[in-house]
């Protein structure tokens, strides 16, 4: 079973949202098959800022579309979507 690499693109409600304790909360929901590779963050306009995940998971099933539903019920995300999936 071949690894994807999942970019998510994680916006906050607004912007006085702190995204590090988003990014926190990212880490704590994500499945244990799911391995957090990186997080940043990305400018997007008025002061307003996405967090970009990207996740190693296995190729199966639908893990992805999970964790995706996960962020989304994170308090103070307002979306999450997937950006790009490469296999590994």
């Amino acid at each position: 079973m071949a690894n994807v690499v999942m970019k998510i693109k994680v916006m906050p409600t607004g912007v006085d949202v702190d995204l590090d304790a988003i990014a926190e909360k990212v880490k704590e929901v994500a499945p244990e098959n799911v391995e957090i590779r990186d997080v940043g963050i990305q400018p997007i306009a008025f002061g307003l800022k996405a967090l970009i995940v990207a996740a190693v998971m296995p190729d199966e099933g639908n893990i992805g579309e999970e964790f995706v539903e996960k962020i989304k019920g994170i308090e103070g995300v307002e979306s999450a979507e997937v950006e790009s999936v490469e296999l590994l």
